[in-house]
């Protein structure tokens, strides 16, 4: 049923004067991460870890960037810069007899389409040729079979390899990469395109991008919900329904013509920020669980509202998820609303005050150059905390765990 105007009015009004500490200067005071989350944020990997990075031929990465410079700018371009910053780091050697892990850097996620949406339909080729090639060079991989490697796999649903869940899922993790740790953007529990001790960290957004679209600190926030984004896709999902599990499509037909709700389909230009004025952000899944959303509610304080069930988040161990941000299970979309507006004001004000810790924000941000605490130490924290590697990662000698030509057909045929 439909509210008057003049009712609709009174709710805003009334929802605001309720609140009214959302009208407050955007420059909170900070809260430091409490316990052993702020401990494991503010780690420093240096000392703790060394890295041997594999010299790849040319057309597993640079060659790859070159021909298509646009993947420097896509959620998917951790990969590339994860390379860039492990060649001039401190934990890196030159000694492979010395090293904790081996990465092996492949772009495969650098095959762009002429909208620049990745086409993951030869990363399965390419990541076995360049597993073949360093098994077939280097003592390390066979003696481990990959178990102290790590590789950073960005794709919609990481090692699976295909942006269509229930193809991911039929495809299930490159056999090669079974015994690796996957460096991956996607994160669901009880999936089987996330094995466990892999390291979940946030897509890319480009730092120097958002930095430049801040506004003013004292900026009220007198949005209450923003998003923008679909809410159907029709060309994928043409009969509806399967696209973001209808989460989005019923936060269309529900707030649409709410005054709370600023949601559109359209990008304006002053997207990053009308985020800055927002109280809540909302993070729905797509496709994915996933999206850039979720870096930029954190970067711009936004206090993000996840609609995705069973999601993974980025660095988890580090960054207190359930204390920033809201959680709201997919069926009870119809109810944001009155979710969001019964979160008590000083929840909300500590929301915001952890949001505007620096390191929160660091920590899902991978800027050029590297900065102690960002997304790249997070990564690296991970796997140190990882070692020292059990003994039972090590082969013995003749032993053979996996199984060269599992999967697909079309995976094996040479790249």
């Amino acid at each position: 049923m439909k509210l008057s105007s003049c009712v609709l009015i009174f709710l805003l009004c009334n929802t605001f004067s309720s609140i009214s500490a959302f009208r407050l200067s955007r420059s909170q005071p900070t809260e430091r991460i409490s316990g052993s989350a702020g401990d494991v944020l503010e780690d420093d990997p240096v000392g703790r870890l060394k890295v041997f990075v594999y010299e790849l031929p040319s057309k597993y990465n640079k060659k790859i960037l070159q021909k298509d410079p646009r993947c420097l700018n896509h959620m998917f371009a951790a990969e590339i810069y994860m390379q860039r910053f492990l060649l001039s780091s401190p934990v890196r050697t030159l000694n492979p007899e010395e090293a904790d892990w081996f990465y092996v850097p492949v772009y495969t996620t650098c095959d762009l389409t002429p909208n620049g949406l990745p086409l993951p339909f030869k990363s399965p080729r390419m990541m076995r040729s360049a597993i073949q090639l360093i098994a077939s060079n280097w003592p390390y991989w066979n003696r481990t079979e990959g178990a102290d490697h790590f590789f950073v796999v960005p794709h919609d649903f990481g090692a699976c390899f295909h942006y269509q869940e229930e193809k991911a899922i039929g495809r299930g993790i490159l056999p090669l990469l079974q015994r690796a740790t996957l460096v991956q953007t996607f994160g669901q529990r009880n999936h089987v395109c996330l094995k466990e001790g892999s390291i979940t960290v946030p897509p890319y957004a480009p730092p120097q991008k958002m930095q430049s679209h801040l506004i003013p600190e004292k900026t009220p926030r007198s949005i209450f919900v923003y998003f923008r984004g679909l809410f159907y896709d029709v060309g994928n999902d043409p009969e509806g329904g399967y696209y973001a599990r209808g989460a989005r499509a019923a936060v269309w037909e529900n707030f649409k013509d709410n005054p709370l709700f600023d949601i559109s389909t359209e990008h304006p230009t002053t997207y990053y920020e009308d985020m800055q004025r927002a109280i809540f952000c909302l993070c729905p899944l797509g496709w994915a669980p996933w999206s850039p959303r979720l870096v930029e509610a954190v970067i711009f304080g936004c206090i993000p509202v996840i609609i995705a069930d069973d999601i993974v988040l980025p660095f988890a161990d580090a960054i207190p998820w359930e204390d920033i941000g809201v959680f709201v299970d997919e069926k009870d979309v119809p109810y944001l609303d009155t979710i969001l507006t019964s979160i008590p004001p000083e929840v909300i004000l500590r929301k915001q005050r952890l949001l505007a810790n620096p390191s929160m924000k660091q920590a899902m941000l991978f800027p050029q150059p590297a900065q102690p605490g960002d997304a790249f130490h997070q990564v690296l924290n991970g796997l140190a905390r990882k070692l020292p590697h059990e003994r039972s990662v090590y082969l013995r000698p003749g032993e053979k765990l996996l199984n060269w030509t599992a999967g697909p057909v079309a995976d094996l045929k040479p790249w």
